[in-house]
């Protein structure tokens, strides 16, 4: 077999960081993969596991963030600030490349250096300034402080995929100015799965949503999900579980939630309420719960019945018609005679 290109490896190898570099939910301790770990020089009254910084428009701020070798070699890492989001397959946290544009904290920090080297099982101290410019907009600005191995590991084998590793410490920057938390649940959608027999197994269902922070605040959402069946019977009442810790200003995320023993015969509708910090918004969609293969067989059986019904309406109403009137029978002209002409 023939190996991947060179070219094709070098652009694989930014799976660890393309996309978006995936970070824990909810930081208690360092940034860390094993190799080496990023967090922010600790204050003096406690360590901090991620930077909380706030600013005002025009404000400059300048802080230290760590980079610590676990391994029995030195390290050599490419340093820089970078913008995060939410991943669209589950909400993770995330921080975009160094080939992607930056519009916060990825464009306003910048570390005192482009390139470190850390010595084995030592550390490594970066100034950073981060200026933010005077018409930045109030509310958050998630970003992250990363240390990349630019190294392409291609691992064992000969069509191992390449993989650069990246270790990012969060940035949680606050500009000066109104906080405005809003939230959005959008094009809710709800799939149902019958079973094939009707009486053996249980229906299915998926309901499916867009989540959206439509504030400039980080929220940690909360999400409601009711449905109602014919004359407002409850037949879901659930609060959900798998959703973002953080949902930050501007993101959204597309959710699914599974519902078991949905129904397989009702009408009605689905709703999600979703809530954060003072916002609150809800999203509905209606469905028809029917089972598809038992209506298609009572739809041919009424077919089928309803066919020779028609025939012998048709046939009787043909019978009891009244025959039409015989036309009256033509009659031929006669033609007149000629008068003898008068001889001379």
């Amino acid at each position: 077999m023939r190996k991947p290109s060179a070219l094709l490896l070098s652009l694989l190898g930014l799976l660890g960081v393309l996309g978006g570099l995936a970070l824990p939910a909810a930081p208690a301790h360092a940034a860390d993969n094993g190799s080496w770990s990023v967090y922010p020089v600790s204050s003096q009254s406690a360590a901090r596991p991620y930077f909380t910084l706030w600013a005002d428009p025009g404000q400059t701020i300048e802080d230290r963030v760590v980079v610590a070798n676990k391994t029995a070699r030195p390290l050599t890492l490419r340093m820089y600030a970078a913008d995060a989001y939410n991943t669209v397959r589950d909400g993770g946290f995330a921080v975009r490349t160094l080939q992607e544009r930056m519009r916060g904290v990825g464009a306003w920090a910048r570390p005192a250096v482009s390139r470190i080297t850390v010595p084995a099982r030592g550390k490594a101290t970066v100034p950073f300034t981060l200026k933010v410019p005077e018409g930045a907009e109030p509310g958050d600005h998630p970003g992250a402080l990363v240390a990349l191995d630019e190294r392409v590991d291609r691992g064992a084998g000969s069509l191992a995929l390449g993989v650069r590793q990246a270790v990012a410490a969060r940035v949680y920057l606050r500009v000066g100015g109104p906080a405005v938390p809003a939230i959005a649940v959008e094009d809710v959608r709800l799939s149902h799965r019958q079973p094939l027999v009707p009486g053996f197994g249980t229906a299915e269902a998926t309901v499916s949503y867009t989540l959206r922070n439509t504030g400039n605040v980080t929220l940690d959402p909360k999400v409601e999900l009711r449905a109602r069946g014919l004359f407002g019977r409850t037949l879901l009442d659930r609060d959900l579980t798998r959703l973002p810790a953080e949902l930050l200003p501007g993101q959204r995320v597309r959710l699914t939630e599974p519902w078991h023993g949905a129904p397989r015969l009702d009408w009605g509708d689905v709703t999600l309420t979703a809530s954060a910090e003072n916002t609150r918004e809800s999203a509905g969609a209606s469905f028809l719960a029917l089972p598809w293969a038992a209506a298609l067989v009572l739809l041919a059986l009424l077919v089928a019945g309803a066919v020779p019904l028609v025939r012998a309406r048709r046939a009787r109403a043909r019978r009891s018609a009244p025959e039409p009137p015989s036309p009256p029978p033509a009659t031929t002209p006669s033609r007149p005679r000629s008068s003898p002409s008068a001889r001379p």
